[in-house]
């Protein structure tokens, strides 16, 4: 979960220095742009591979999904990082509406993620001895 927010935060940095770079007409390096799409990619797979994870573990201790609401705020963070990984692709001079859709969803995942990470901690904390 570390990672995830992690690179949650290096996408938001890299992203709002994009937007500023470009509302001000200035470039903004060559590089940039492919890290914030790596770092895109990464976070998604990484977050299927949390889920993954999630689901094994839990099915495989306790039998059955559901007995928390980490379930559903994960599974909200999960629908929230394809959304916006599709929103991103979408992202061209004909579609101006894309980059709005991505922008918000992405402040939507971040607060998803803050609830996933204090939903998976209580549930840590119910089941530590």
């Amino acid at each position: 979960m570390g990672f995830a927010t992690a690179g949650y935060g290096l996408l938001a940095i890299s992203g709002a220095f994009i937007a500023y770079r470009r509302s001000h007409q200035q470039a903004y390096g060559r590089w940039l742009r492919p890290l914030h799409l790596l770092t895109g990619v990464s976070l998604v797979i990484l977050i299927l591979l949390l889920l993954t994870i999630g689901v094994v573990g839990t099915l495989g201790e306790y039998g059955h999904l559901g007995h928390s609401i980490h379930l559903f705020m994960g599974l909200g963070v999960v629908a929230l990082t394809l959304t916006s990984a599709w929103s991103a692709r979408q992202i061209s001079l004909n579609r101006p509406w894309a980059r709005s859709l991505h922008v918000i969803l992405n402040g939507s995942l971040g607060l998803m993620l803050g609830g996933v990470g204090w939903s998976g901690w209580t549930v840590v904390q119910k089941y530590l001895p």
